[in-house]
């Protein structure tokens, strides 16, 4: 494609892409098996999987964005995709095989995982992600802070109900990641003294 349109051919930075979409995807792997392993739990017919992955997961997870996307036409873009996205799902046999309260717990489940998603894709996509800070530099983060990162995200970065997103992800609580540093941490060494001697003047 980049030879018949007569692109610039940076095999470099694409090299430096492809290897960054392996971690992606694994993110994305992880996430739809947490969700189908959740919806297996439920013991739903198999025909209900199309209802749940091509219209309640998408129709959850775009409603945040369009209320924190600022470009206008970004934001034409997302409510039409919301919109068209909202007809079909109402138009569904299955959502109107739901009692209304059936339907809002439906609706919070899916709301949860997009959530979940949206947090966990954040790290490496978002404005303070690592692929920000690369295009930024242009060049790579070393490996060690990267991996900081990840770990300040996940486990220090509360929710305004005090949650991380560790904790909802694995449905258990973890210790203050403050605290479990600190208690690592022996006591500092004092600053060394020195012994400077006194000159005496006349």
């Amino acid at each position: 494609m980049i030879d018949t349109n007569g692109l610039p051919g940076k095999h470099s930075v694409l090299d430096k892409v492809r290897k960054q979409l392996t971690g992606v995807s694994a993110l994305v792997d992880l996430w739809w098996q947490t969700v189908w392993r959740a919806v297996e739990h439920m013991a739903l017919p198999p025909r209900w999987k199309p209802w749940v992955d091509e219209l309640l997961l998408p129709l959850m997870y775009w409603q945040e964005p369009l209320l924190r996307t600022r470009c206008p036409r970004q934001r034409g873009t997302i409510a039409a995709t919301l919109k068209a996205i909202q007809d079909a799902f109402e138009r569904h046999p299955c959502t109107h095989r739901l009692a209304p309260k059936v339907l809002a717990e439906w609706k919070a489940w899916a709301a949860e995982h997009a959530r979940a998603f949206q947090r966990a894709s954040s790290a490496v996509e978002g404005r303070n992600g690592s692929w920000s800070q690369m295009q930024h530099n242009h060049r790579g983060l070393p490996t060690r802070r990267s991996q900081g990162w990840t770990v300040l995200h996940n486990f220090d970065c509360r929710a305004p109900d005090g949650t991380t997103p560790a904790s909802r992800f694995f449905r258990r609580g973890f210790p203050d990641l403050f605290e479990s540093v600190l208690s690592q941490i022996d006591d500092l060494p004092w600053p060394r003294q020195r012994h400077q001697a006194l000159a005496v003047s006349d």
